[in-house]
Formats: structure tokens, C-alpha cells, sequence
């Protein structure tokens, strides 16, 4: 592949980041509902929905996977990039800022269950007697899908993809937990707001939700501007990089009476939470596991599950096993099996539906949704066309289980 195609499907991410807006001139497509039926007008439309790979397709991406695993990256530079993980997600937030990444105003079409059923109800009241205005469909793709928009596009490939790469009431946390808290580099920034120890922020709400890994706060933002208005609301939101926290807390959105925000390493089981277990309605996980080495991806997901109540969703879309992301490496950038390191230190694993289902049933969790979302990407100038694969899943903790050991509960595999 040249260079100008290389940089091509790096600058996609620009065009596809502007909203689509409806009018009576241009019929409205729902998300997810554009299906290509003739391959002569792939470059009518910027994505097409619900892509079937051929045969060939798929051998393809075997081969690709398994030609840029041949050569790993040695262990003492894995080591380095675990240790050192939370510093290179720092570097790129102080590098970026919030300009990279666009609000992801598509989680109430893909996750409605983010928002309380009446509120639910409530937009949907709306949408009935109203105008339908603009749907950001597109504006899920993280920067790792298309790098490239804020310096040049061969310098950011090869740098990180290879030269010549083609966030109850009444709850009092002991001394212990409130000396982790404020002695912990992770939980400093929670000293001033838990100064009260016999409470916890969000503690008066009925309704709260977590998203781990907020990042810059392009979840955080589309949901506060959903959820202000409504009582008894609450959204936390983490990041073990403390550039983004500072980022969302520095936004002009952010308000403390409808959200906190905290710097959290979700790999450190010994770290507590700013708030007690199964409160929370909601935890969004979306593109954050697969930046998680494989082996601790289990304990993290465990924890996490503990937080929800009896009935609670975890919500998550990430990278699916052959997405153009995982071909598009280059020799001596895997750590492990479908587990690779971009130039800039940060990291990604590519999942099958196979691997979500197994974490989160092992954690105690039930299946209500877990598919591979399949799409084809194009540039209709350049005529480059990139198949897109993520994993998007609900899974709920059911009514009554004690996760004392989740994985009695585990059941037979639905899809072996």
C-alpha cells in the first residue's frame, strides 16, 4: 500500500466526524440500517452496515495477522510499557488536549439503557413530536482508528504503527480506605470532595453510572447534557491518566452536583472506589478493556461487576479480532497474541465474541446483547475502502447473585 492511500484512510476520521442532518431533502437512514445490496455504489455513502466477509476476505486477514505476529516486542520493552501504561496515555492527553477525540453522541442509539426508562420514555415522547434534527452516527471511532489528524499523516503511521506500514448513602469508608484514598498518586484527587468520610459523592442520588476511562469526556459531556435536568442522577467518570480527569474537571460542562470525576487504575484491585459496591444502575466500558493487558483483564472485569446493583447493565464496544486497526500493523509491534503497542506506547487487543462472553459470564454477569458490528468503511474521493469490526455487548448482574464466587454461575457457552 503507497503512501497516499496510507494517508487517505488516516484522514478519514476528519470527514466522517462531521454529523449528518436530516431534512426532507435527504432521507433519514437509521444508524446501523445502511446495507450495501450493490457493490457498484460502495462510494455513494461514507459507511455501509452489517458487512458479510467472503471467504477470501477472511483469509486474508489471517494471513495478515499472522505475518505481523511473527516478530514480538522484546519482554524488557513489554515490561516497560505495563509499568509505564498510565505515563503513556498522560503524554497523549497533554499532547492532544480534547481535540482529538468527537462526543460520542451515538450511546443513546446503541445503549438507550445509559438513561433511566422515564427519561427514556421522555425522548422518545420527543422524537415522536418533533423534528428530527442531526445524529452524529459516526463520531464513535476512537483516535486509534484513525490517527493522523493532528500532525502529519506518514510521520503519526510510522511512528505508531511501523516505518513503511502500509468515572448508599450512609456509607463510611474505614481508615484504611480513606488513607488508600488520599495517599494512593491514583486517588489524590479525591482528598478534598471525600474530606466527609461518612458520605460519598452521588450519595443522595437514585440513579448512577460509571464510565471507566472517560478520557477527555466525549461520553461524559453527551450524557451530562441528557441527564442535567433530571433528579436523582449521577454519573462518575475515571481515568488512570490524570491529564484526562484534569481535562473533563476543567471543562466548562462539568458540574459537581451531577458528576465526579477521579483518577482510577482499575487494574489495582487493593484501590478503593469514592463510593460503596452495588450502587451503581450503569458502567460504560467502551474501547478501554483492549488497552488492558489479557491477563488482567479478568480481575478488572470481576471488580466491576461488583459494582453494580442486582440488575445493573455493563455496557461495552471495543475492537473486534481483524479490524483494519489489527492488519494494519507492522512486524515487531505484537506483545501477545492479537495484543499489540502502538508507536506512542499505548496498547489495544483485538477481541472475539467468544472472549466477551467468556470474561463477562465468568464475572457473574448474564448475556442481554453480544455481537460483532461489522462495517465497511470508504473514502469516496481516494476510493479506499477499510473494513471496520467492533464488539458491542450488554451484559446485566442478575437479580439475586452473591459474587462471592461468580463463577459458579457461569453457563454453557452459546456459541461453542
Amino acid at each position: 500500500m503507497n503512501f497516499i492511500t496510507r494517508f487517505s484512510a488516516l484522514c478519514l476520521r476528519k470527514s466522517e466526524m462531521q454529523p449528518r442532518y436530516w431534512s426532507s431533502r435527504r432521507p433519514a437512514v437509521p444508524l446501523g440500517s445502511r446495507i450495501l445490496t450493490d457493490p457498484s455504489k460502495v462510494f455513494e455513502h461514507n459507511m455501509w452496515d452489517h458487512m458479510e466477509w467472503s471467504q477470501e476476505e477472511e483469509e486474508h486477514a489471517k494471513d495478515k495477522t499472522a505475518e505481523n505476529s511473527l516478530v514480538k516486542v522484546r519482554l524488557e520493552d513489554q515490561d516497560k510499557y505495563e509499568r509505564e501504561a498510565s505515563k503513556y496515555w498522560n503524554e497523549f492527553y497533554k499532547t492532544h488536549k480534547n481535540n482529538f477525540f468527537k462526543d460520542r453522541n451515538w450511546l443513546f442509539l446503541e445503549f438507550p439503557e445509559i438513561l433511566p426508562e422515564k427519561k427514556r420514555e421522555e425522548l422518545k415522547a420527543e422524537e415522536k413530536s418533533s423534528e428530527p434534527t442531526k445524529i452524529n452516527s459516526t463520531s464513535s471511532f476512537p483516535r486509534q482508528d484513525f490517527p493522523g489528524m493532528f500532525e502529519e499523516g506518514k510521520e503519526y503511521w510510522e511512528k505508531n504503527y511501523g516505518e513503511d506500514s502500509t468515572s448508599v448513602q450512609g456509607h463510611t469508608y474505614n481508615k484504611n480506605q480513606a488513607r488508600s484514598l488520599t495517599d494512593n498518586p491514583h486517588g489524590k484527587n479525591c482528598r478534598e470532595q471525600l474530606s466527609n468520610l461518612e458520605s460519598f459523592p452521588g450519595g443522595g442520588a437514585t440513579y448512577r453510572i460509571l464510565e471507566v476511562g472517560c478520557g477527555a469526556g466525549n461520553s461524559v459531556f453527551p450524557i451530562l447534557k441528557v441527564l442535567c435536568n433530571t433528579p436523582g442522577t449521577f454519573l462518575y467518570c475515571c481515568d488512570f491518566a490524570s491529564g484526562a480527569v484534569e481535562l473533563v474537571k476543567s471543562h466548562s460542562s462539568y458540574n459537581s452536583a451531577w458528576c465526579f470525576a477521579f483518577v482510577h487504575d482499575v487494574c489495582d484491585d487493593a484501590l478503593p472506589y469514592p463510593f460503596p459496591d452495588e450502587i451503581l444502575d450503569v458502567i460504560l466500558l467502551v474501547f478501554v478493556l483492549s488497552a488492558i493487558h489479557p491477563d488482567r483483564m479478568q480481575k478488572v472485569v470481576n471488580r466491576l461487576a461488583k459494582l453494580l446493583k442486582p440488575g445493573g447493565m455493563l455496557l461495552f464496544r471495543d475492537y473486534g479480532r481483524y479490524d483494519t486497526a489489527q492488519l494494519r500493523f507492522k512486524k515487531g509491534h505484537c506483545l501477545s497474541e492479537n495484543f499489540y503497542v502502538r508507536g506512542d506506547g499505548t496498547r489495544v487487543y483485538f477481541f472475539t465474541k467468544d472472549e466477551v462472553w467468556h470474561v463477562f459470564t465468568l464475572a457473574g454477569l448474564t448475556e442481554v446483547q453480544n455481537l460483532v458490528d461489522r462495517r465497511l468503511q470508504v473514502n469516496r474521493k481516494k476510493k479506499v475502502k477499510m473494513q471496520r469490526v467492533w464488539i458491542q455487548s450488554k451484559f446485566q448482574k442478575p437479580l439475586l447473585l452473591s459474587l462471592s464466587n461468580p463463577e459458579e454461575t457461569t453457563k454453557r457457552h452459546p456459541y461453542g
